[in-house]
């Protein structure tokens, strides 16, 4: 039990964080900033590697939302 909730705690501390870093992208995008939010999208895809190297979230559901990301990111102007 305790293990279990260490691991929780880790996890929703990891998914806190993906949630944060990627609102702060997508109000880059928003407002325009096309500059800073590429490098928001690189330390982005960096944290979601982290969290589905450890398992945290599926490698495939980051892959997926990486990829959706950086489709936005192109689509913006």
């Amino acid at each position: 039990m305790r293990n279990s909730s260490r691991k929780q705690a880790r996890n929703r501390s990891a998914k806190s964080r993906l949630h944060t870093l990627e609102r702060a992208y997508l109000e880059l995008l928003g407002t325009g900033k096309k500059e800073d939010a590429a490098k928001a999208l690189r330390g982005l895809s960096s944290a979601f590697d982290k969290a589905a190297k450890s398992g945290t979230i599926h490698r495939a559901t980051a892959n997926r939302k990486k990829s959706r990301l950086a489709l936005r990111l192109g689509r913006t102007k």
